[in-house]
């Protein structure tokens, strides 16, 4: 029986997942927002600054759903410490080299080698403190990895406005990779997971097909995948389009693309800790994300019908409260990684949170595509409609895992 009491091991497992999540978002943000200097120091002008921006997105994208695959099988097959160390290790690298590039090409390659090492980080982190910690523990543990995680993206913009010198970004980039690098020092006292090791030796792990192979588990999975989709529509339509979007209603002012990631993010990491506090008043992983959901929604109905002549302040007010009920990150994460066996739950843990964020490209097609239609604020309505309505649907489907032992197996 494991003690309710953290050992100071348990401790330093939770800070280490949590600042390896913090330099993990940084590194994810830093890209968006030295996007055009970096560009532009590469030689790019123009159009090619928002076309070849959004081709490096992709391609890291695609690195990181890539992954969330071979990072969830590996920690399956061979231990979740090993891939705490491993993701570090090469988007750290990978981060600093991207300071040096003087071509699109290479910057194109570190991107994906960078989304490849940015996968496994967050899956690693939240598995192996989930089963490590006792059961009424956990949930506390995933929200300090998820809140402190979530920061990083504040700290991106931060760093980013340091100095006026146009190579600036090529520093920024090095701050990412030192500070990966220096955590490897820490993780040197971290430990493996004894659920991991007690495996019996024939029981099949990471079978990543496995998930396909049988009607439970595959709609155990995707409803999993469903019940993030809000925060990535939240982040990525909502926010990302604010600029536009505050701007048709009557903003007095000008709020950029920067300064809205940075609202959201802000509330993204105070959301992350109410939510995961929530779940643990509440004894309920469901009633913590389904209370966030219906929130969520009603808000932002109310940003797209509600507002006109708006300020500034007002904008980052909502686009802050949009990001706090957007933040039930943690507790998405926790109640994914609590509905598998030990066997698959790395492998689950890893490519959910990646294929919630993979599901952007559709979605912002989907937004793209209907706008010349309905209109911008009716194209993100509906948008919002399908991405809540699949989510709450997910939700309802899913067991409660509040307080589940974790120590079982998927045959």
């Amino acid at each position: 029986m494991i003690e309710e009491k953290l050992s100071s091991k348990a401790k330093l497992l939770i800070a280490v997942a949590a600042l390896g999540y913090f330099v993990d978002v940084y590194d994810l943000i830093l890209f968006s927002v030295v996007r055009n200097p970096s560009l532009k120091s590469l030689g790019l002008v123009g159009p090619d600054l928002l076309n070849q921006g959004l081709n490096l997105m992709n391609i890291q994208m695609g690195g990181m759903l890539l992954g969330g695959i071979l990072w969830g099988i590996y920690g399956d097959k061979k231990g979740r410490k090993s891939v705490l160390f491993g993701s570090i290790l090469l988007y750290s690298v990978a981060n600093a080299l991207n300071g040096m590039v003087h071509d699109l090409d290479t910057y194109a390659w570190l991107r994906f080698l960078a989304g490849i090492g940015l996968a496994g980080e967050l899956g690693a982190g939240i598995t192996l403190v989930n089963e490590t910690l006792p059961p009424s523990k956990r949930g506390i543990g995933t929200l300090i990895i998820a809140g402190v995680g979530a920061s990083g993206a504040i700290f991106a913009p931060i760093v980013s406005n340091f100095s006026s010198d146009p190579e600036w970004w090529r520093t920024c980039y090095y701050i990412g990779g030192g500070m990966g690098l220096a955590l490897l020092l820490l993780r040197l006292g971290t430990f493996e997971s004894g659920m991991f090791l007690e495996l019996e030796k024939d029981v099949k792990r990471g079978n990543f097909f496995q998930l396909f192979s049988h009607g439970q588990i595959f709609k155990k999975y995707l409803y999993c995948i469903l019940m993030g989709l809000p925060i990535w529509y939240i982040i990525g339509i909502l926010v990302f389009s604010s600029p536009e979007l505050l701007q048709s209603m009557g903003l007095k002012g000008v709020i950029t693309g920067g300064d809205a990631i940075m609202y959201c993010y802000l509330g993204l990491s105070v959301g992350d800790f109410a939510s995961g506090y929530l779940s643990q008043v509440l004894k309920s992983r469901n009633k913590a994300v389904m209370s966030y959901l219906i929130i969520a929604w009603v808000l932002t109905i109310y940003f797209l019908y509600a507002m006109s002549d708006i300020s500034v302040v007002y904008g980052n007010i909502m686009i802050t409260l949009l990001g706090f009920f957007g933040g039930y990150w943690a507790v998405f994460l926790t109640s994914s990684s609590e509905q598998f066996g030990t066997n698959l739950r790395m492998t689950v843990t890893t490519t959910v949170p990646n294929f919630v964020r993979g599901a952007l490209i559709p979605i912002s097609l989907l937004f793209k595509f209907l706008i010349p239609s309905v209109g911008m604020v009716n194209s993100a309505a509906i948008v919002g409609a399908l991405c809540f309505g699949l989510s709450i649907w997910s939700v309802s489907q899913l067991k409660e895992t509040f307080g589940k032992s974790l120590d079982f197996i998927e045959e």
